[in-house]
């Protein structure tokens, strides 16, 4: 099975998994309170990739689109593909919270 990198160097499973249901729940009390914190986890981690994508791409933006004038530019593409390898956000969000590196706390109704 391979494994890719994310940034802080720790290796993530690019395969889906069977899970225990348990073990999920557990960490919460609930296993649909365990895959709402999973969710969320998961969106807040892609509003950050998608910022840091675009921040990057940025630079490579010209003030005129010009089919003519549209080229290859090697640094963009291998930008492109670094993010196309990475796992998906989801799968990176329940690997942090298997691991306890997610934080959460209920709301006080």
């Amino acid at each position: 099975m391979s494994n890719v990198k994310k940034e802080e160097g720790k290796s993530v499973s690019a395969y889906i998994e069977t899970r225990n249901l348990d073990e999920l729940a557990a960490k919460t009390g609930n296993l649909y309170k365990s895959i709402n914190v999973i969710s969320a986890r998961s969106s807040q981690m892609n509003a950050k990739l998608k910022e840091e994508l675009h921040r990057k791409l940025e630079e490579f933006a010209s003030a005129t689109d010009n089919l003519e004038e549209v080229f290859e530019n090697r640094e963009q593409i291998e930008i492109s593909r670094y993010y196309e390898k990475l796992p998906k956000t989801t799968i990176m969000a329940l690997q942090e919270f298997l691991n306890d590196e997610t934080y959460f706390k209920d709301k006080e109704i």
